[in-house]
């Protein structure tokens, strides 16, 4: 609550002002009196006694909002309406979406899921897929719609940035969706997908190498670091974008290295029961690289040499 008001003839000017604004604030008020009214003041000394008492008097935002809507009643109006208007057209554009997304599914139910009935009930009986894939959140790079995996074929995950933290750094929604597929579902490949104009690697990127990450997806970007480091090391002369395209390549290369530090990856691979795959959508020019993880020669590599121990094999580009 505001301090109480001290009733002095100073305030009869304020309170004149008052009454124009909102003539029955002062009828109702038994405690004031036309005697309160300062007649013949200066401007000037109005001021001072207004200035003089304004921390006394203490006016609740939402009178003020009131006293303002009471000059321009119109003007509430049309504020009233503008507002309407934006929600019915925001509540209309939602509906919208709804409707397209239904007309899909049901165009998917009549179309595949019917069609294929035997396949989708056996589904519901058994997951054996032999993919595991590891792609972005971006919404432009859904890898169904890219490589047209059909149910049951591939189980997903995706991140940001599509990106494999090394075992050590501790449990993550990634490590426990790779540790479901391989040890569970016993996938036979991993494959990591990639994308140019990835906004978390151009936000690495853009990162000063000594500011501590202060944000979620700083602190998961740092995952793609030493990408950023080779990165800066090999392509300084290029531009900030080829920087960029260059990191999304080497962030994909540093996951399928991450991949071989999980004790069952690594066992399955010494075994050659699962296979490592990198693979690099530019949705600029629809083309997709692919290559896969030379495990057996790759042990032998040190991570100072060009490969950073992570040599690659069946490279391919499909344009």
């Amino acid at each position: 609550m505001g301090h109480p008001i001290r009733l002095r003839a100073s305030w009869g000017w304020l309170v004149s002002e008052m009454a124009a604004i909102r003539p029955t604030l002062i009828h109702k008020n038994p405690f004031i009196s036309s005697s309160s009214f300062s007649v013949g003041r200066s401007p000037l000394s109005m001021k001072e006694e207004i200035d003089e008492t304004h921390q006394e008097l203490e006016v609740p935002s939402n009178r003020i909002h009131e006293l303002e809507v009471s000059r321009n009643p119109s003007g509430l109006a049309q504020e009233l309406s503008g507002m309407e208007m934006r929600n019915v057209a925001k509540v209309k554009d939602e509906d919208n979406l709804f409707d397209e997304m239904k007309k899909r599914f049901l165009s998917f139910k009549k179309h595949k899921y019917l069609e294929h009935l035997e396949h989708f009930q056996a589904l519901a009986e058994l997951q054996a897929p032999k993919f595991m894939v590891i792609s972005c959140a971006d919404s432009r790079v859904c890898p169904s719609n890219i490589l047209g995996f059909q149910p049951g074929e591939a189980f997903a995950i995706r991140n940001v940035a599509n990106i494999v933290p090394p075992w050590e750094n501790g449990p993550t929604e990634t490590n426990a969706a790779l540790e479901f597929a391989v040890n569970t579902l016993e996938v036979e490949n991993i494959l990591v997908i990639g994308h140019s104009s990835c906004a978390g690697i151009q936000s690495i990127m853009s990162m000063e190498d000594d500011v501590t990450a202060s944000s979620f997806v700083h602190k998961w970007m740092a995952n793609a670091k030493v990408a950023k480091l080779r990165t800066k090391a090999a392509a300084a002369h290029l531009s900030f974008d080829q920087q960029c395209k260059y990191c999304e390549k080497e962030s994909i290369k540093l996951s399928l290295k991450n991949l071989t530090t999980y004790p069952s990856i690594e066992e399955r691979l010494k075994r050659e029961l699962i296979s490592v795959h990198g693979g690099y959508y530019d949705f600029l020019t629809c083309t997709f690289e692919k290559w896969t993880l030379d495990y057996k020669n790759a042990s032998r590599v040190d991570d100072d040499d060009d490969h950073h121990g992570c040599l690659m094999k069946n490279q391919s580009v499909w344009c």
